[in-house]
């Protein structure tokens, strides 16, 4: 029996806490109509260019720990980057950290906005609608990053927490952090925290809900242990930061 493709899952759809977990690069799949690879290598395809790696499974755990549904894309940040307003330059990379996306390099206005349309835009109609449930959702936006890129110095946090200008619960939940000896500890790193259209800017700064950004060195959630132990560690983190921020 054939699946039926959908550019998103969502797991635990009746948990009715304020949480709402969202995992945007979830997913290294490409979608059954454009092949299976991009017209990359499967090694390629298995790097972080294609996916956050880790991120999907502390995702899930913690939204089990927060009792909270959590929203995962099931398409490769390289078909089309759900993380990123539609007229964002890198919304369709062609090139990332030293690898051409053969698919990518002569893709038109036209095949991008059927990516738009197939991809991107049920993927967030899905997530605002999930946010929209409660009055009082809070985002936390799961991501993991490489330790290295390629040509560049090693990075050396093991968690960074971005965001932009609303630190109600990222302050507090970086303080926490800090305070663990055995965590070097980012604030906006090793990314800026607000791109204009991302998803937190979309569907948390726009609405005033609050919001933070996990990204967590994706060498360290290799396995499913990991993830576990991570979103186990991170969750009455987020709880005590969410009690603090409401002071």
């Amino acid at each position: 029996m054939t699946m039926t493709y959908t550019p998103y899952h969502i797991d635990g759809s009746g948990r009715n806490s304020p949480w709402l977990i969202t995992c945007d690069h979830a997913s290294n799949l490409v979608p059954p109509d454009l092949g299976a690879s991009l017209g990359l290598a499967p090694e390629d395809m298995a790097r972080h260019i294609a996916f956050d790696i880790g991120a999907a499974g502390v995702a899930r755990a913690l939204g089990q720990v927060l009792n909270a549904p959590v929203i995962c894309s099931n398409f490769s940040r390289l078909v089309i980057d759900p993380n990123r307003g539609e007229d964002d330059p890198t919304l369709l990379m062609r090139l990332y950290d030293g690898s051409v996306i053969p698919a990518n390099r002569h893709a038109d206005g036209a095949e991008k906005e059927r990516r738009l349309a197939a991809y991107h835009r049920p993927y967030h109609a899905a997530l605002a609608g999930l946010a929209a449930r409660r009055e009082d959702t809070v985002l936390v936006s799961i991501h993991s990053f490489t330790p290295q890129l390629r040509g560049r110095p090693p990075r050396p946090w093991h968690i960074g927490i971005l965001h932009a200008w609303d630190v109600r619960l990222s302050d507090p939940l970086i303080a926490l952090l800090d305070a663990e000896p055995d965590l070097a500890v980012g604030r906006n790193q090793p990314y800026p925290g607000h791109l204009p259209g991302d998803s937190i800017d979309r569907h948390g700064l726009k609405h005033g809900r609050q919001n933070t950004l996990i990204e967590l060195r994706n060498d360290l959630i290799e396995t499913p242990e990991a993830q576990q132990a991570w979103a186990d560690r991170l969750a009455p983190m987020l709880e005590e930061s969410l009690r603090r921020a409401d002071v």
